[in-house]
């Protein structure tokens, strides 16, 4: 590695050598592999975004629709004839036809199992280079962004860089592309106004160090700028909580800005208090430059035109739910009328229907920013856009004047026809899709089959238990099967109100709030009344009964605050209303548990919260319950041995079925997947048929 490689202070540089060298003589091998590499930083492009190209004789593979740069594999390549879509100028039919374009990139396909193309694919298809790349990095975008951003690319590359205006991707832009570089020959790449980078070179190595050489100079050039023409974003307005401040104001807000936000669909949170996020949302300029919007449409896409910011001071009470609830409410009223004008202004004859009126991106100004979406991921990469985006004025207001696409634009881009396709070719939400699940004990057993049956319905789930090495392994197992965004983590002891407040303090932190509770952590404990300790009593009292007490408690603060309802799902047992031997003081807590469901389910119907019971019986596999001796004292209570006891208790149903978790998960996901939504205060058992527990 050279020392100019070496020396790169704005960017990284990750090349490896001995990597590259390993794929020498496959070019689409190497178009991933520098693809992730430049895909991993999200300064130089954002999620989803990015185009690269690699031509191997005639045809060009190019990043297809959707998908991330970052994690890209060859299957998320496009591959197409390149002279069969450079053809396609020749039945080209003006700006006014650029839609009738993209079906015909279909035809120039080489590769049947490739990824569709995307718009952008004629943007790379008449450069005449082996390797391009489209970026759209926070400081290049920062100069696209600035009002004489044209000027200074001029200035600063003095030659080497084109430019071309801003014009909504399409066939016309790829044919400005071509002619950019027809005027100015030699150029190592373009900068598209408000928009992102080309960039190109004859080898895949030679297309990344250039890349990574232009990003550094736009990066430089603003770093050398920065606090020239005065203070960042004109300086500080107000100064921001400290840390552990700003997570406890967060969590007690977070619920009720999903409540707003979810008027029309459920959405799920985010919250980040990132030091470029505050410096911004602090900031004397915070209410001229929020309201206008971002500029590179990738960015506005998942953010909408603009931001709602509050107006709470940071210190704020948040103790008074109605009082906070009447103050911000005026702000959504203006938030969705500002939105339902954009679209009315500028809609067109054919324009889609009006989407979602309620803002993305919320800033707190000495707190921080939510970001409220259909799932978490998109949730989460909506707030990267935006911070991408204050990059991008906080460049763009170093060097010169930060300017955002004007109204129109912005419109045509989220309104498109084929954005608007895009969206309905995806999948259909799953019924649990913008639900968020906490199921106590759910590292194992019962509580971890009903958290993956939740995962797997589409909710976000809050993993607990009280052994962490226990949940490390839950985490990881469900990181692997559902990826990062599905799943947080928090360890719970429900025997602990403090224990218990931090997490869902952790909960609405991590996705906004919660919808389903389950609780289902519990011990086992079967003696005879003789030999039953006063101990024993109350650890089986405060586990099954105060715990399920306090969680509810805990539960319907926030889905108060949230206002639409939710579920709450007591695993019980059908001791509860079965009177077995050597069983006083566990199966009397499983009673209190049972009617404690009855009497919330009678106080939480006007908030149309649910409670409901799931009554399971003998469940053996991987349950803690048989762990402490309870298999031993049940073993004993019928005269046989343990290892008789999981055919004993099939034996006695009358279906002779052996009961798993997964079916206590089933019922679980009965209750609250949709259609018994007018169910509350009811118990399903789940016991294989025990008559004696048939309820009357």
């Amino acid at each position: 590695m050279s020392s100019s490689q070496q020396n790169f202070k704005q960017v990284s540089y990750l090349w490896d050598d001995a990597t590259a060298a390993s794929m020498e003589g496959d070019e689409v091998a190497l178009l991933v592999y520098r693809s992730n590499l430049l895909g991993v930083d999200l300064r130089l492009t954002n999620y989803g975004g990015g185009n690269i190209t690699g031509e191997q004789v005639e045809v060009m593979w190019v990043k297809g629709s959707g998908g991330d740069l970052g994690t890209m594999k060859r299957n998320g390549l496009a591959a197409l004839y390149i002279d069969r879509l450079r053809s396609l100028k020749n039945v080209y039919r003006g700006l006014d036809h650029e839609d009738e374009m993209v079906e015909l990139f279909n035809h120039c396909i080489y590769d049947l199992a490739s990824k569709a193309p995307s718009i952008d694919t004629p943007l790379h298809g008449f450069l005449p280079f082996k390797h391009i790349d489209h970026l759209h990095p926070d400081a290049a975008i920062a100069i696209a962004a600035a009002k004489d951003g044209k000027q200074i690319t001029k200035e600063l590359f003095k030659g080497t860089i084109g430019w071309v205006d801003w014009q909504k991707p399409g066939f016309d832009l790829g044919l400005q592309l071509k002619a950019c570089l027809e005027e100015n020959p030699g150029i190592r790449g373009i900068i598209l106004g408000s928009h992102g980078l080309f960039t190109w070179g004859d080898t895949a190595y030679e297309c990344y160090l250039n890349t990574l050489e232009v990003i550094e100079i736009c990066a430089q050039y603003l770093e050398d700028h920065y606090g020239k023409k005065g203070p960042i974003f004109g300086g500080e307005k107000l100064k921001s909580l400290e840390k552990s401040a700003r997570l406890d104001k967060a969590a007690a807000l977070a619920p009720i800005l999903r409540g707003f936000c979810s008027s029309q669909t459920k959405m799920i949170g985010h919250f980040t208090d990132d030091d470029r996020v505050l410096q911004f949302i602090n900031s004397n300029d915070l209410t001229r430059l929020a309201p206008m919007g971002t500029s590179c449409p990738d960015h506005f896409l998942r953010t909408k035109i603009s931001p709602l910011v509050l107006n709470l001071a940071p210190d704020e009470s948040l103790d008074d739910l109605k009082a906070i609830q009447e103050k911000i409410a005026p702000l959504f009223e203006a938030y969705r009328k500002m939105y339902a004008n954009y679209y009315n202004t500028c809609k067109h004859a054919n324009s889609p229907a009006i989407r979602d009126a309620n803002p993305v991106i919320i800033l707190y100004p000495g707190v921080g920013m939510f970001s409220f979406a259909k799932d978490k991921q998109t949730a989460r990469v909506a707030s990267e856009f935006y911070t991408n985006a204050i990059n991008v004025m906080r460049g763009a207001e170093a060097i010169s004047t930060y300017s955002s696409l004007p109204h129109q634009e912005a419109f045509n881009i989220e309104y498109w026809l084929l954005e608007e396709a895009k969206l309905q070719r995806m999948p259909k939400p799953k019924s649990l899709s913008g639900r968020i699940a906490l199921v106590t004990g759910s590292a194992g057993g019962i509580g971890k089959a009903v958290a993956k049956k939740f995962a797997q319905e589409g909710a976000c789930v809050i993993l607990n238990d009280i052994n962490q090495e226990r949940l490390d392994g839950a985490v990881a197992e469900f990181k692997k099967l559902f990826g990062n965004d599905v799943v947080a983590s928090t360890l719970l002891n429900v025997t602990d109100s403090v224990s218990i407040s931090q997490a869902f303090k952790e909960t609405a932190l991590a996705f906004g709030g919660v919808d389903i509770i389950v609780n289902n952590a519990g011990i086992s404990i079967s003696k005879a009344i003789a030999d039953h300790t006063e101990e024993e009593w109350d650890r089986l009292y405060d586990i099954l009964v105060k715990g399920q007490f306090v969680v509810s408690k805990k539960a319907v603060e926030l889905m108060r605050k949230q206002g639409f309802g939710g579920d709450i799902v007591n695993i019980v047992s059908k001791n509860a209303v079965v009177a077995g031997p050597n069983n006083a003081g566990y199966g009397s807590a499983k009673a209190a548990q049972a009617h404690l469901t009855r009497l919330l389910a009678a106080e939480l119907g006007p908030d149309r919260i649910r409670v409901n019971t799931v009554n399971p019986d003998a469940v053996i596999s991987d349950s803690n319950i048989w762990a402490g001796g309870w298999a031993e004292g049940r073993a004993k209570a019928y005269g046989i041995t343990v290892e008789e006891l999981p055919a004993f208790y099939a034996k006695r149903t009358l279906l002779g079925e052996t009961i798993l978790p997964d079916d206590i998960a089933n019922a679980c996901y009965a209750l609250v997947g949709g259609l018994l939504n007018k169910s509350t205060g009811n118990a399903i058992n789940v016991d294989g048929g025990v008559a004696a527990g048939f309820l009357r």
